[in-house]
């Protein structure tokens, strides 16, 4: 697994040794940044962040901000030597070793906003953030914000937010949602 493109394009990432955790792969996440266009300055919040894969591509490719959200210790520690290896450090990335329901919930009081959220859960679990994740989602949105979801096609991930995309690859569903 690598970085597609940016500032720190073909470098290497880890990726968890785990079951559980799935990182999305350089053809789909080549395709996904592609779909999304220019995201320079962007406020990016990675839920399930996993390798942290996405959040990583986000800021190579411009962003200026990225919240990786990541409840699984061994997921947590490759997302930390991912980002050390890479030298992005707080501001500029900052993990969250935690629930991203709570995560999210924390966001929403504080008032914090995100132009770009990508949004993986566990496939067997599409509905961990509840029945309407957009409720909560929605609160943390800025204007114009995207939410990119990844999840199984046969237990797709649905959110109440306009679709503007969606894509198989394989048994993998990206749908993005603009506010």
């Amino acid at each position: 697994m690598r970085v597609i493109a940016g500032r720190l394009g073909g470098r290497r990432l880890q990726a968890p040794s785990s079951s559980v955790t799935r990182p999305t792969g350089d053809r789909v996440r080549e395709s996904v940044f592609a779909t999304l266009g220019d995201i320079n300055g962007a406020v990016v919040l990675d839920l399930f962040a996993g390798s942290g894969a996405m959040a990583i591509e986000a800021l190579s490719r411009g962003a200026s901000r990225a919240v990786l959200v990541e409840r699984d210790r061994n997921a947590a520690k490759v997302i930390e030597a991912n980002l050390e290896a890479l030298e992005l450090a707080d501001p500029e990335a900052v993990l969250i070793r935690g629930n991203a329901l709570r995560a999210l919930e924390i966001a929403s009081k504080s008032g914090e906003t995100y132009d770009l959220v990508f949004l993986d859960p566990p496939y067997r679990q599409p509905a961990m953030l509840g029945a309407d994740p957009a409720k909560l989602i929605g609160t943390i949105l800025a204007p114009a914000a995207r939410v990119v979801t990844e999840s199984d096609r046969r237990q797709p991930l649905e959110i109440e937010l306009p679709l503007i995309d969606e894509r198989r690859y394989g048994d993998t569903v990206i749908r993005i949602h603009q506010q």
